[in-house]
């Protein structure tokens, strides 16, 4: 028994050591850091994620929690903040209520910042514990996308 513990603890041991080493893998290009700085000076608390595709900084500026995502060679994509269920926008609010997820109830919302100035809006919806999605709308609330969510 005791030979079952040890072995499983080690296993364990490995496997934690091995996706740390493989998050450690690819450091943020200096062009990334850069840009990201020049986008937000103010930014504090930043953390960043390895995408594979893209890097994402976690930070935090005036008191508000965003992620921003970075292509490799420092274009900024977008930054993306949670505005929760009340604060999604008149239009979206509209464009869910004539769409076919009326019934569903919107869990949480997020503000997506793009190029351009363009906003748009995930919206997580849930009819039951199997139905959940996330909706994307335009700021005038057209649906661009539905996505299936666990």
């Amino acid at each position: 028994m005791k030979k079952l513990i040890s072995l499983s603890l080690l296993i364990a041991a490995l496997f934690v050591a091995q996706n740390t080493l493989m998050a450690q893998l690819r450091k943020v290009p200096a062009a990334v850091t850069d840009a990201f700085k020049q986008k937000y000076p103010s930014a504090s608390s930043v953390e960043w994620r390895d995408k594979v595709t893209y890097f994402v900084a976690g930070f935090s500026d005036n008191g508000t929690h965003y992620d921003a995502r970075f292509t490799s060679k420092g274009e900024w994509k977008d930054t993306e903040t949670e505005i929760g269920a009340d604060g999604i926008p008149a239009a979206v609010k509209d464009g869910l209520s004539k769409s076919k997820y009326a019934d569903w109830e919107a869990h949480t919302a997020y503000e997506i910042q793009l190029p351009g100035d363009k906003k748009e809006y995930r919206v997580h919806v849930v009819k039951s514990d199997l139905q959940k999605k996330n909706l994307l709308f335009n700021s005038s609330g057209k649906l661009l996308k539905d996505n299936i969510t666990l």
